[in-house]
């Protein structure tokens, strides 16, 4: 694709604007002397049907003269605007800059809207009715894709309404992790924990620290190899906070739950992104935001 945006197309474009614009002064100019043999009655000895005849009448000069007006027109776009390839004209406009103008001004008109809610924090937005009205819909327009429109996600997608958070619940991470998006990587351990049966065992293991439905035997034979896995998920399997790594003991399975899902986490990994907001919300966005998803889970919180 770089082929079609180098200087040789730049200049290939101004290069058949000018042909062209002279092209239609120069046709203007020869059919306006060239002289045509005409006959007696001023016709051009054409004839169709008969007995309809071509006349050698002029151009009328209105059409002329649009048409030289037009060439003026077209000349002086060209100085005035960019029109010959990559040269930018006089006044140096482009579509961009016009794009980026339009945003800032609507970014002074937007920022009014929101300079009532500065002083309130978090928990004063939750409560606010106009806050949360406008939030809701940021939410909606920006998070609910996969989130959902109630926040509750769905597999792969956590759920921002059950007060089970992977880096923390507070306002302010909550904050942070809109701003500035989170890639939590849960790496291939098949090697680190041993055979096919060993990593079974971990996956039985992993299920009884929820007490959810497994093999006691071997989950007993699964806790010594979970080791490795401790480094992140902690000894216990309650998770890290500071890594992002899920609290194995409370039932809530982003990924999906039993043995077969689990063996394809420890083998294969995964990778989840959740893409940073900043440069597409405004911080005063970003903050409503932040107090809506807090309010999801804490309503016994909200003032």
């Amino acid at each position: 694709m770089s082929d079609f945006i180098n200087g040789f197309w730049s200049g290939y474009v101004a290069i058949i604007t000018v042909v062209s614009i002279l092209f239609c002064v120069v046709i203007l100019i020869v059919t306006g002397r060239k002289k045509v043999k005409v006959s007696a009655d001023n016709s051009t000895g054409h004839v169709w049907d008969g007995d309809l005849r071509e006349m050698n009448n002029p151009l009328p000069r209105w059409w002329v003269g649009m048409f030289w007006l037009t060439i003026f027109f077209g000349i002086l776009y060209l100085v005035v605007y960019p029109g010959l390839g990559g040269n930018p004209g006089m006044l140096g406009w482009s579509s961009s800059g016009e794009l980026k103008a339009e945003n800032e001004q609507a970014e002074k008109t937007i920022a009014k809207v929101y300079e009532k809610f500065a002083g309130l924090d978090a928990r004063q937005l939750a409560g606010n009715k106009d806050a949360m009205g406008i939030a809701e819909r940021l939410f909606l327009n920006n998070c609910a894709q996969c989130h959902g429109s109630d926040g509750r996600g769905s597999k792969g997608f956590p759920n921002l309404a059950d007060n089970d958070w992977l880096y923390g619940g507070t306002p302010e991470i909550i904050q942070q992790t809109i701003t500035d998006g989170r890639n939590g990587v849960m790496p291939p351990m098949a090697a680190a924990v041993g055979s096919a049966e060993d990593i079974s065992n971990v996956a039985h293991y992993v299920m009884s620290l929820s007490g959810s439905p497994h093999d006691a035997l071997k989950a007993s034979q699964g806790k010594p190899k979970f080791t490795a896995c401790a480094a992140c998920h902690g000894p216990d399997g309650k998770g890290n906070p500071a890594l992002g790594a899920p609290n194995l003991s409370d039932k809530i399975w982003l990924h999906g739950w039993g043995e077969e899902a689990i063996t394809a986490m420890i083998t294969a990994g995964k990778n989840n992104q959740m893409p940073a907001q900043k440069g597409r919300l405004s911080e005063p966005q970003i903050r409503l935001l932040s107090a809506y998803v807090w309010g999801l889970s804490n309503q016994a919180g909200v003032k």
